[in-house]
Order: structure tokens, then sequence, then C-alpha cells
């Protein structure tokens, strides 16, 4: 663990963790300096969830973080209900353990509440949040429905409503999880959604507090600001939580002046340890753990990483920072990972992000019949 220095900039005299020490805590809680050899269930714990909003982004996620990934036994895991896909932190599908869906949901109610007022009002007239809840939960007892489906029941009962815009109410009002289907990533495009409480065969909890969850949130992506930890759950202020909290934790000060906590025995690594190269999936996390995301982000590359429309690229990490941008090319033939450097890369660097680049092509594609790997200009 470092000797974090001490600084004029340091508030109440809290040492001062450099940007650098700061990534490297950030990456060791990620599993991203060294692949963790943890089964996949404790992986998911640990990260408290990871992003799905495409289905295959949390494979290649944990492919990246955890040593042996096996695809088969991911689907097994959600065939067999221990992991669960549905909408949890910033209101946004997530893949997360079944039990901390079920903890964490009521607490990020007010996330997916504040999501659904997002919507333009006039398409909100007439609405009846515990009516529209009642008739979907009626409705999806005898067995999961897709949300065509379902969307299309409740405009029969509501015909003058806006009836996306009630399905989206449900969704964000009644605890939902997508089931597992045919799909070369375990979910038909179109997937079967399903009550919570029935497919998981336990009820949602009903604490609200946010304090175990703020606790994993440092855990995984600390040492942290209130600010951060806002911006990765979508929750409102919790400074009232970090202030409670404050007793059990430890804090540091950014180079910036900002002040940080984190728990205490949480992995603090030396600010040199080596970073290897490794590719992270679209809308990953650690892209959005952060609201200062300078850690991991150089602020140079922020436009061509965060995109329109809310798209988060597909990165790569050299030296434990986002260098670039990676995707998959496919033809009949075959299938090429295209690496786009945001700026010029040494030749080492090269030549160790092409060795995990193929590795990564060969768990991506395992029955492609050519593979081949191309670096764009940076």
């Amino acid at each position: 663990m470092p000797s974090p220095r001490k600084s004029p900039a340091a508030k109440s005299g809290a040492p001062v963790l450099s940007l650098r020490a700061l990534g490297r805590a950030t990456l060791a809680r990620q599993m991203l300096l060294e692949r963790a050899s943890l089964s996949i269930p404790a992986a998911v714990a640990r990260l408290v969830g990871l992003q799905a909003q495409l289905p295959g982004a949390p494979y290649t996620g944990l492919w990246s973080r955890v040593a042996s990934f096996s695809r088969k036994e991911l689907a097994r895991l959600l065939d067999e209900r221990v992991l669960v896909r549905a909408t949890l932190l910033r209101a946004t599908l997530h893949l997360s353990t079944a039990e901390d869906y079920l903890a964490f949901r009521p607490v990020l109610q007010p996330v997916l509440s504040r999501a659904l007022q997002g919507l333009p009002k006039d398409r909100l007239i007439g609405f009846d949040l515990d009516a529209f809840a009642k008739h979907a939960r009626r409705f999806l007892l005898p067995g999961p429905q897709t949300a065509d489906a379902l969307r299309d029941e409740l405009a029969r009962h509501y015909p003058d409503l806006d009836v996306r815009a009630m399905g989206y109410a449900v969704r964000m009002h009644v605890p939902l999880v997508q089931v597992p289907g045919k799909g070369s990533w375990g979910f038909a495009p179109e997937p079967d959604f399903a009550l919570a409480d029935q497919w998981l065969g336990k009820a949602v909890g009903s604490a609200l507090d946010p304090r175990d969850l703020v606790l994993r949130y440092l855990a995984a992506f600390g040492p942290a600001t209130a600010a951060d930890a806002q911006s990765w759950s979508g929750l409102g202020s919790l400074r009232e939580t970090f202030a409670a909290l404050r007793p059990e934790l430890t804090t540091f000060t950014s180079e910036d002046g900002r002040e940080l906590f984190d728990l205490p025995s949480a992995p603090r690594p030396p600010e040199d340890v080596p970073a290897p190269p490794r590719f992270l999936p679209e809308f990953d996390d650690l892209m959005l753990g952060h609201a200062e995301r300078a850690r991991v982000v150089p602020p140079a590359f922020k436009s061509q990483i965060y995109l329109s429309a809310l798209r988060v690229r597909a990165t790569f990490l050299v030296d434990g920072r986002v260098k670039g941008a990676w995707k998959v090319e496919r033809t009949k033939k075959r299938t090429t990972l295209v690496i786009e450097p945001f700026a010029p890369l040494k030749k080492k660097e090269k030549d160790a992000l092409a060795e995990e680049g193929e590795a990564l092509l060969a768990f991506v594609d395992e029955g492609a019949a050519t593979r081949a790997l191309r670096f764009e200009a940076s």
C-alpha cells in the first residue's frame, strides 16, 4: 500500500492520493490489474453488477476480469437464476446477482421514478401508476411475456393513454427481470419479462437505506466522493449517507482538492504497479463509475468515448488509462478486431495489445474461420 504524500492542498490534513495512485486503486478493485480467481457470481457481486444494455457486454467485461472465464458458465447461472439481467443502477439494464437485485432494487426506486418523470409531461397525462402496476402484475402472473405483449395489454385497457409511456412506467415501477433465451449472448432480441419475485422465488427487499450500497460502491470503485457515488448509482444527494458512514471510513484528498472516502482495508497498491492492457465493452461501468473520471479517462479523449444518445464506446486500457477504442467487424469468412488508438502507441504497447486482442477475438467469436487484427492510424 502506498504512503500517500501530504500537500498544502490537503483538506483537514488528509493524505493526498495522486491521480495515478487513485487509478491503480480502482483498477485493483475492478480486477483489471490482474484477472481474479473468483467464481462468476463472486465477481459480479464484487462489481455490484455490470452494465448490460447490450447482452454481450457483461461477457466481455467479465472475460477481462476473471481468470478462466466461461461463456457457458455465465449462461448456466442466468438459466439457474443465480444471476439476473434487469433494470437497476442509473435506470439501465445491469447483470447482477439475484441477491443484490432483490436487496438494492427498492433502494434505487427513486432513480427509476425520476427516469419516468423525465418523459415529456404530455405523455404522462392521466397516468395512474398503481393501477398500471396492479394490472401488469395480474397479466404477468401466469408467466413471462414480451414488452410488446405487455404494452398491447395495457393499450386494450387504457386506449386513450400513451402506450409506450405506460410500458416504460411499468418497467420503472414493477420489479421485472429479463428471461434468458435463445441468442449468442443468452438473450433473445426481444426477451420475455417476468415478475422478479416470481422468477426468483423470493420477495424483493424493503430496506431503503443506501448505506450498504455506498459501502459496496467504495469496495468496487473507491476511493471516491459522494458525487462519484451519485453519478454511478443515479441516486440524488448521498452527502448525508457519507456523513453517517464517516466513522467507518478513511479519507484522502485528491490532487485537485476533493475529499475522497474509502474503506480502511481496501486495496490501494503502489502507483508504479504494472497495469496490463485490457479491453472493456461498450458501457462498461468503469467508464461510468465516477463523476470525475480522469483516473482512467484522459480528459482529452472524453469526446471520443462518450457519444451522442448516451452511447459509451468499447475502449482499451494501456498502463491503466483509456488509450483508444475497439470494435469487431464480421464477414462470412473473417472476424476482425479493429483497434483505434486515440494517440500514437509505442511498439511495446502495440505488441501487448495485439496479444491480448488475439485472445479477445478467440473469445468473442469461437467459431470464426479466420481471425484478424487491425490497428487504425491514430
